[in-house]
């Protein structure tokens, strides 16, 4: 209960604009891939965004809060996510249905507007700049 309990806080800390990120556009959209599974590249595409998002735990559960750690897997994981998005959408032969076309798109936009701000943080994480975002 104490971790969830730091969690919590560690959220509470961060700027409004970022919680309101995270919960309302950026775990909505990249958990929703899977609804589209069974299109082409969507187990790939969904494997790749909730990996991304998974894979916090390490850092969570280590740092006990919100860090620049949490960029690594995002970066780790939505850069050959992003690859696989523009594949489908812009170079493939594969006929998408509309929706799911779509919604790539979004996925796309969402991930790349993210992978803007962890690339920096993950290479001020890299320098040792491990901020806790907390009390």
């Amino acid at each position: 209960m104490r971790f969830l309990m730091a969690l919590w806080r560690s959220f509470q800390c961060l700027p409004l604009g970022v919680r309101i990120w995270i919960v309302v556009i950026l775990a909505p959209v990249n958990f929703a891939t899977l609804a589209f599974l069974g299109h082409p590249g969507s187990e790939l595409v969904a494997a790749l965004a909730i990996a991304g998002i998974a894979l916090n735990i390490i850092p969570l559960w280590r740092d006990r809060g919100f860090t620049t750690a949490m960029a690594i897997p995002h970066v780790l994981c939505w850069t050959p996510l992003v690859g696989v998005l523009a594949s489908l959408l812009f170079f493939s032969d594969v006929t998408l249905a509309a929706g799911y076309r779509y919604f790539l798109t979004v996925l796309l936009a969402c991930d790349l507007l993210s992978l803007r701000w962890d690339i920096p943080d993950t290479v001020k994480w890299l320098r040792n700049r491990r901020t806790v975002h907390g009390p």
